[in-house]
């Protein structure tokens, strides 16, 4: 029986968005994966932490965002692993628990151009396919990582949306509603996040 291939889709979702659900769903449409997981990060090693709301919150922002779609999940697999997260130790841990599960990885072009700065990257490219996006910066990828076997750059849309441009909308007091599902936008009005 072949194993289920589900993609990781990794960040802080601070807060997630359409541009994030976008990547998510085209995963589980136009490629060969079974479902997406996001995996809410509780503290990136790479991430300043005071700028992160909550783990809960961004957990129950993803939650809220995809409960009508089976093809994809909201992962708190991090929270319960030490910190900072690295995604070898998420990787190892979840091989070891799901051993009917092929996980391949989901990343945008920048995060592959610095993927020889994370912990253990060789391993993780020889035991995992990386999936990536086009992002509209133009980060240059070493041409060993974007020619690699384990690669596959795929031709999601490119969305000029980030987390970090929302929560300054917010903070400047504009309307952001449609950059977001909205039960995400509602919930972040209700407990008045990004305000300050």
């Amino acid at each position: 029986m072949p194993l289920k291939k589900t993609g990781l889709f990794f960040g802080s979702f601070n807060p997630i968005h359409i541009g994030h659900l976008v990547i998510a769903g085209y995963m589980a449409e136009f490629t060969d994966m079974k479902e997406v997981w996001f995996v809410v990060s509780p503290q990136n090693p790479l991430k300043p932490a005071a700028t992160l709301l909550s783990e809960t919150h961004r957990l129950q922002m993803v939650r809220l965002s995809i409960e009508y779609d089976n093809r994809l999940k909201a992962s708190k697999v991090e929270f319960g692993l030490p910190r900072p997260s690295y995604t070898i130790h998420t990787l190892t841990y979840l091989k070891e628990k799901y051993r009917n599960t092929d996980f391949c990885l989901i990343m945008g072009t920048d995060n592959l151009a610095t993927l020889k700065k994370w912990k253990n990257y060789e391993q993780i490219l020889r035991q995992h396919l990386i999936y990536t996006y086009p992002r509209k910066e133009i980060t240059p990828v070493p041409p060993e990582l974007e020619n690699h076997a384990s690669v596959i750059n795929t031709r999601a849309p490119v969305m000029e949306i980030s987390s970090s441009f929302i929560r300054k909308a917010i903070k400047d007091k504009k309307d952001v509603r449609y950059m977001m599902p909205a039960q995400v936008a509602e919930y972040i009005k209700t407990m008045h996040f990004y305000e300050k």
